[in-house]
C-alpha cells in the first residue's frame, strides 16, 4: 500500500493537538473516520445555502463523541468551497443574549474568528473588504479603460459600492451597515487610516456608545446584545455580494446555555435560538448556516434543556417515523453516536502511521496490539458506555510517545505495567464489556 505523505506542519498540528486532547484546526481530513451520512447532509446544506437558502443544525453527542471534530472538519470543507466561516465557543461570558454584554461578546468572538480560504485562522474582516475594493477597481479599469489613480476610477468604484450597499438598505439595520462600508471606502480612497480603523471597529462591534459612533462615523446605532444576530444576516448577504458562497457560523459548547441558573435568562437565550431557527427555516435569512454543538442533555432535558422550551421542543423533536433505530439526516438535530470499534481501529491505524511519519521512524505497533490496547481501555473503564474516542486517542498517543522515546520498551511490557498499576489501585476489569471487542477480534482473526 502506498504510504500517504502529509506536510510536516500538518503532522505537527495533529500530533500536538491530539496529545493534548483537543481538536486540530488543520489536517482533519487525514484522520477523519465515519460520519459519512452526517457530512453528506451538511454538504447538501452548503449547496442549498449557496443557492440562497439557509440552514440550522444542532450537533449533539456525549463529551468526547466527536462534536467539535465534526464542526471543525465541516468548517474546513466550507472554506474550501469558498464560504466565509466564523466559529466560537459559548461560555458564561459568551451567550446568545445577556444583560452584561454576553451576546455582543459572542458576536465579537465570531468576528475575530471570521475566516476564508486565504485567511483560515481568523482575522479575515479587513482582507475581505480590501479584496472587494480591489476587485471592483479591476472590474472598472477593464470595463472603462481607466488607469490606477484616475479620478474617474474612484468615482466608478464609489458608484458600484453604493449600488451594492443600496440593495442591503431594505434589510434590518442595512442602512447603517451600508453607511459604515461606505465610510471604510472613503478612508481607503483618501488614505485616512483613522477612518478605516473606525469603520472596522464598528463592524467588529467595538464601539461602546452610539454617541461615539455618531461622532466618528455619522451613524446613530451600534452593534449590541439585542441586534448582533441581525448583523450576522447582513454579513451573509454581503459575503455573497462580494463573491463568496455564503456565511456559516459554527458555535460550540451549547451546554453553557443549559448551565445558566437563572430561568429567565436561560429562556431568553432559548428564545433567541428559536428566532435563529425560524429565520433559517422560513426564508427570513439567506446564504446563512448556523451549526450549534451541544450534549444530548442540553437538548433533551425537559426541565432545563431546549426541550423545556415548548416552541423549540415541538420543532426539534424527532418525527413519529424517524425515531428508533433508523434516523433521518435531514432533521434539525444530528445525533452523533460513538464511533464503532472498527472505526476506532481504523483511526488508531491512521494515528500510528502519522506519528511514525512525523517522528521519522518505522511504525512498530501491529493491528493485533491496537486491539489489545482497545480491550484494555474498555476493561479499565469498567463499562463500554464510558469509553469515548477522545480518551482512547489521548491514551494511544501517550503509548506512541512512550514507545518512540524509550526504544528498549516493548508494547506488552508497557501495557502490563499500566494494568498492574490499575489493579493495584483497586480498578477491576469488567470482562462483560469486552464481548463486542472479542467478536471483533475474532472477525479479523487477530
Amino acid at each position: 500500500m502506498k504510504q500517504m505523505q502529509i506536510p510536516k506542519r500538518l503532522t505537527t498540528a495533529l500530533v500536538n493537538s491530539l496529545t493534548a486532547g483537543v481538536v486540530p484546526r488543520v489536517g482533519l481530513e487525514h484522520i477523519a473516520v465515519g460520519r459519512k451520512p452526517e457530512v453528506a447532509s451538511i454538504l447538501q446544506d452548503m449547496e442549498n445555502i449557496a443557492e440562497g437558502g439557509a440552514a440550522f443544525r444542532l450537533i449533539t453527542g456525549r463529551y468526547g463523541s466527536g462534536k467539535s471534530f465534526l464542526l471543525q472538519m465541516v468548517r474546513n470543507y466550507a472554506m474550501d468551497r469558498d464560504f466565509v466561516v466564523a466559529d466560537g465557543d459559548l461560555s458564561p461570558e459568551r451567550r446568545l443574549v445577556g444583560t452584561k454584554g454576553q451576546g455582543l461578546a459572542t458576536y465579537r468572538e465570531l468576528m475575530m474568528n471570521l475566516s476564508t480560504r486565504t485567511r483560515p485562522d481568523g482575522g479575515a474582516l479587513e482582507p475581505m473588504l480590501q479584496k472587494w475594493i480591489t476587485v471592483l477597481q479591476q472590474e472598472q479599469m477593464q470595463a472603462r479603460g481607466l488607469h490606477p489613480g484616475d479620478p474617474q476610477l474612484y468615482e466608478a468604484v464609489e458608484l458600484r459600492i453604493y449600488d451594492i450597499t443600496n440593495e442591503m438598505q431594505s434589510m434590518v439595520h442595512g442602512f447603517d451597515f451600508a453607511k459604515v462600508l461606505a465610510a471604510y471606502w472613503s478612508g481607503y480612497k483618501l488614505g485616512d487610516d483613522d477612518r478605516k480603523a473606525a469603520a472596522l471597529r464598528w463592524l467588529r462591534g467595538e464601539f461602546p456608545t452610539k454617541t461615539e459612533a455618531r461622532k466618528e462615523l455619522g451613524v446613530g446605532v451600534i452593534i449590541d446584545d439585542d441586534n448582533w444576530y441581525d448583523y450576522m444576516k447582513l454579513w451573509a448577504e454581503f459575503a455573497v455580494k462580494i463573491g463568496y458562497k455564503g456565511l456559516l457560523l459554527f458555535i460550540d459548547e451549547g451546554v453553557n446555555l443549559y448551565k445558566i441558573t437563572n430561568s429567565i435568562s436561560r429562556h431568553s437565550n432559548y428564545e433567541k435560538l428559536l428566532t435563529m431557527f425560524n429565520d433559517t427555516m422560513q426564508g427570513k435569512a439567506q446564504y446563512l448556516g448556523i451549526y450549534l454543538g451541544g450534549t444530548p442533555q442540553f437538548v433533551e432535558d425537559e426541565r432545563r434543556g431546549l426541550f423545556s422550551y415548548d416552541a423549540l421542543r415541538s420543532r426539534l423533536m424527532d418525527g413519529r417515523y424517524s425515531s428508533g433505530m433508523r434516523r433521518t439526516y435531514t432533521s434539525p438535530i444530528l445525533k452523533l453516536d460513538m464511533l464503532s470499534h472498527e472505526e476506532i481501529l481504523i483511526l488508531l491505524q491512521k494515528l500510528r502511521d502519522i506519528h511514525a511519519m512525523h517522528a521519522g521512524y518505522e511504525a512498530r505497533i501491529t493491528d493485533a496490539q491496537m486491539i489489545a490496547f482497545m480491550q484494555a481501555a474498555v476493561g479499565r473503564l469498567g463499562a463500554e458506555e464510558l469509553l469515548t474516542t477522545r480518551e482512547v486517542v489521548r491514551d494511544f498517543m501517550d503509548v506512541l510517545h512512550m514507545l518512540h522515546q524509550h526504544t528498549e520498551l516493548m508494547f506488552e511490557d508497557l501495557m502490563g505495567e499500566r494494568e498492574q498499576e490499575y489493579t493495584a489501585s483497586g480498578a477491576r476489569a469488567n470482562n462483560d464489556t469486552n464481548d463486542e471487542l472479542d467478536d471483533f477480534l475474532a472477525e479479523f482473526e487477530l
